[in-house]
């Protein structure tokens, strides 16, 4: 069987047992629907997928700005938002990924080398992120914007690294490429998107920078899902935005990849970066105050 087509096929697999997951959980907890006690997903929640999706498929990524939009609505609780952005995200990573796999030619054994590490560090960070209390989110996540803000203002600027020409890691440069994968797969947990840094990464080991694609929607793909299982069987999410990001951003990844395919982004791209860097403030601010009010709230010795 041709090696690509059995990746996919196992991707298939998993967005199906990822969806009857989903499903049997919210059913066991005595629902009997997908719609949530608030109801369903309201336009905001819906256009915020199809935006951020739209905008994803181009490039752009979709965790930082929709924690952005979340945070400005109001819509999602500063601890539920890692966990909503891999719930609601994932089957729209997951379309784009059967579509960019297809379609960019890649080294079969460095692509699911490098996924198979990021589906390992999802799993592990979400274990760990979605026992966490609030404010450990806040700076976590807080912190890692401005990271992927920089980034992002690097790629503006010419100074990320402009990659090779290579569509294969070998030897110690798979090697590391692993390793990092696995890092940025735990940063998912986060709520930090995995596109930015992994292009920076396959660049920087030599690799065109196309070939990043289907690496980074690969890797995607795979662990949001596997992750994501993590945070609703914790019920570290958010319902109604999680399935508004869902129904929203499927059909966007379609209009983007099949109709509209590209578009000047370099305003766009820096409206992000002054976004992300907002929000990020904002989440450390956040987690001061909630400091403060934890010492004041705490018995006298």
């Amino acid at each position: 069987m041709d090696p690509k087509l059995a990746l996919l096929g196992l991707l298939v697999l998993l967005t199906i047992v990822y969806v009857a997951g989903w499903v049997t959980e919210e059913r066991r907890r005595g629902r009997g629907t997908l719609r949530g006690e608030s109801g369903p997903p309201d336009a905001w929640r819906l256009g915020t997928g199809f935006v951020t999706n739209f905008f994803d498929t181009l490039g752009i990524g979709s965790f930082a700005t929709t924690t952005a939009i979340f945070r400005a609505r109001r819509m999602v609780r500063d601890e539920l938002i890692p966990g909503t952005l891999n719930v609601g995200h994932a089957l729209a990573v997951v379309a784009q990924a059967l579509i960019y796999i297809v379609i960019i030619e890649v080294d079969i054994v460095t692509l699911v080398s490098m996924i198979a590490a990021s589906v390992a560090g999802a799993w592990l960070g979400a274990g760990i992120v979605s026992g966490w209390p609030p404010r450990n989110v806040q700076v976590g996540m807080g912190l890692c914007l401005l990271a992927a803000a920089a980034l992002m203002a690097m790629s503006q600027l010419g100074l990320a690294p402009g990659g090779g020409t290579t569509l294969a890691l070998t030897g110690i440069r798979l090697a590391l490429g692993v390793a990092g994968n696995f890092v940025l797969g735990a940063l998912m947990a986060l709520g930090i998107g995995l596109y930015a840094p992994c292009l920076i990464l396959v660049s920087l080991l030599g690799m065109n920078p196309t070939a990043g694609f289907p690496i980074m929607m690969g890797s995607c793909a795979f662990l949001m899902p596997v992750g994501g299982l993590r945070f609703i069987r914790n019920r570290a999410y958010d319902l109604r935005a999680a399935l508004g990001l869902t129904l929203g951003g499927i059909p966007a990844v379609l209009l983007a990849a099949y109709i509209v395919k590209s578009l000047p982004l370099t305003a766009v791209r820096w409206l992000v970066v002054v976004v992300v860097v907002y929000t990020a403030v904002t989440m450390l601010r956040a987690a001061v105050a909630e400091a403060t009010r934890v010492g004041r709230a705490a018995p006298a010795p």
